[in-house]
């Protein structure tokens, strides 16, 4: 499986697992309660320049991001058709602001960072019988591991598409994409109770 970690020494490499998502949590939270668009620009810089320290090239950087880039733009557009100007703007703002930092994060944090970060926050959940961090924990790995491997497979699907000359369109494309992700999902699973990884909370 592929990974979006990214090898480097810059300082988001340096900083501690838990302090970065501090931080894109406080980062958040300051983000959606100002709508002062110099404000939210500002953001954005600073958050762009945090991403293109981490030490990829252009190329893979703005690639990374299209698809998440793609969605935010739709959500401006939707902004744009029911509320005024400066709401989308804002809201296109907010949203980029976070999406960048949120990338920086997770090219200088390793799974096994994530994981372990995850389970911890997760024990309170576990002493008070509700879940099992342990379980938790690979969970939110899973997910971080999987976005690569899924955008990878998109890709290779689109270009099969275009080598044998067929129209590239969201349903031919999505179908086989959404079953290969399914198949990937069940072996992991059967891998994973086969080793009694999981476990639950009595």
């Amino acid at each position: 499986m592929q990974s979006l970690y990214v090898e480097g020494t810059s300082i988001m490499h340096r900083l501690p697992a838990r302090s970065k998502l501090l931080v894109l949590a406080i980062l958040g939270v300051i983000l959606f309660t100002t709508r002062n668009i110099a404000l939210l620009s500002l953001g954005v810089l600073i958050t762009g320049a945090v991403y293109s320290s981490v030490g990829l090239s252009s190329g893979q950087a703005i690639a990374r991001l299209k698809p998440v880039l793609l969605t935010i733009l739709v959500v401006a557009l939707f902004s744009l058709a029911f509320n005024p100007w400066h709401g989308a703007v804002v809201a296109l703002l907010r949203l980029t602001a976070l999406m960048l930092f949120a990338a920086a994060v997770t090219a200088t944090t390793t799974i096994s960072e994530f994981i372990d970060e995850v389970t911890l926050l997760a024990r309170p959940l576990e002493r008070a019988g509700l879940v099992a961090a342990n379980d938790v924990g690979l969970a939110v790995g899973l997910v971080v591991r999987f976005v690569p491997e899924i955008l990878g497979r998109y890709q290779a699907i689109k270009e099969a598409h275009t080598a044998r000359g067929i129209k590239v369109r969201p349903v031919t494309v999505l179908a086989p994409l959404i079953i290969l992700t399914i198949r990937d999902a069940d072996n992991i699973a059967a891998a994973i109770d086969a080793r009694g990884v999981r476990r639950h909370v009595s």
